[in-house]
């Protein structure tokens, strides 16, 4: 089984380290995630200097903190870095980052992240010729291409944004779409994809998949319950992914979030939910939920991801129940 891991520091381990680690135990790839603290594309480089074989990808960098000249070029050094392991994961983030953190307006989130995957397509494409774009919100004028061929992921959650994926993208990053959904939604990423002339099938299906694994399944699906309510509570992308399904449960978690009832809003996660937003239980139910979840979607790479109200012990154990040596 294609497995990934989204790296998770616990006590001294650093990324890097669980980088070297997932590499023993035969995972796929490992990703990493940026929001604050430190620069995700720092991080990727040493895990890539430090590895071998393992694939690194970004899961994900978001296409208004770094202009497409900037991805592009952290695409090429990447890439050469890596020795033609890396995947660049991109997607929109959140108001709340790229306003509060960066200072810049949450503006046309999809078409930003349109024009910025087809400029840094157009700047890898190696043709040398001068790459001329005039889009909507972007532009660029009389510098030639390199010749990078990195595959692109985006994290599309609403249907505009799957469109996206479907057009232009190598992969998808899903997160918070329940999984019982997952086929539904990616018929938009497959009717936009032959629209272009693409097929479907080439497109990855690389979904988050959190998951919490503990000898103690409460602490497991608790770990777990945090975790959903945090991403329902704080984004409404998210909120609207997870009400595909359940729109009833997912208002009464934002709203007890929003009061700043963070255990209510927790409460609210049934277990329904976490069977069908993520993975958890005992390291032998855990291994049988992602066994099961791969063989009855689409999914072709899931991305395993701690959530981040895991205890050290936590963060471990699943870690090496869910490596695919295990599976």
């Amino acid at each position: 089984m294609d497995v990934g891991l989204m790296v998770t520091s616990f006590g001294d381990v650093n990324l890097a380290d669980i980088a070297v680690r997932a590499e023993s135990q035969e995972y796929d790839a490992v990703w990493v995630g940026e929001l604050w603290g430190e620069s995700g594309v720092v991080q990727a480089t040493e895990m890539a200097c430090r590895t071998d074989e393992i694939g690194i990808g970004t899961a994900i960098l978001n296409v208004y903190s770094r202009s497409p000249a900037v991805l592009a070029m952290t695409a090429t050094s990447l890439e050469r870095a890596s020795d033609g392991r890396f995947t660049l994961g991109l997607g929109t983030s959140t108001a709340v980052a790229v306003e509060g953190l960066h200072g810049m307006s949450f503006d046309r989130p999809v078409r930003r992240a349109h024009e910025t995957i087809e400029l840094v397509r157009e700047f890898t494409a190696g043709s040398g010729d001068p790459v001329d774009y005039e889009g909507e919100l972007l532009e660029a004028a009389n510098f030639p291409s390199v010749e990078t061929d990195v595959p692109i992921y985006h994290a599309g959650l609403g249907p505009a944004n799957r469109r996206v994926v479907g057009r232009l993208c190598d992969g998808w990053i899903p997160h918070n779409i329940p999984f019982s959904r997952l086929e539904d939604a990616f018929d938009e990423v497959a009717t936009a994809a032959r629209e272009r002339d693409r097929e479907p099938d080439e497109i990855t299906i690389a979904p988050y998949v959190p998951s919490a694994v503990s000898d103690d399944p409460t602490e497991a699906r608790e770990t777990l319950r945090r975790h959903v309510a945090y991403y329902v509570g704080s984004g409404e992308g998210y909120r609207r992914a997870v009400a595909t399904k359940f729109p009833d449960e997912a208002d009464r978690i934002a709203e007890a979030w929003r009061n700043g009832e963070k255990s209510d809003a927790a409460g609210a996660v049934t277990d329904e939910m976490i069977a069908d937003l993520g993975v958890a239980g005992t390291p032998a139910e855990a291994r049988d939920q992602l066994r099961t979840l791969v063989a009855e979607t689409g999914i072709d790479h899931p991305i395993v991801v701690v959530p981040e109200p895991a205890s050290n012990e936590v963060t471990e154990t699943t870690i090496d129940a869910l490596a695919p040596e295990r599976l």
